[in-house]
């Protein structure tokens, strides 16, 4: 029983984190563009851009 002494004050230390890490994401914006990841993962990377030799096109 004597090392929930020291459990306690663990547990809720690492609450505070979560809770202050968790308000820190919120503040900074992190959950403003939840619709974007989904169209993120349809933009084809591998085109070049306009402008821009490409070796796989001049063969």
């Amino acid at each position: 029983m004597d090392v929930l002494i020291f459990l306690i004050p663990i547990a809720i230390g690492l609450g505070l984190a979560g809770l202050v890490g968790f308000l820190w994401s919120l503040k900074t914006g992190q959950y403003e563009d939840l619709e974007g990841a989904k169209w993120r993962i349809l933009d084809d990377d591998d085109l070049p851009a306009p402008g821009e030799p490409s070796d796989r096109l001049s063969s």
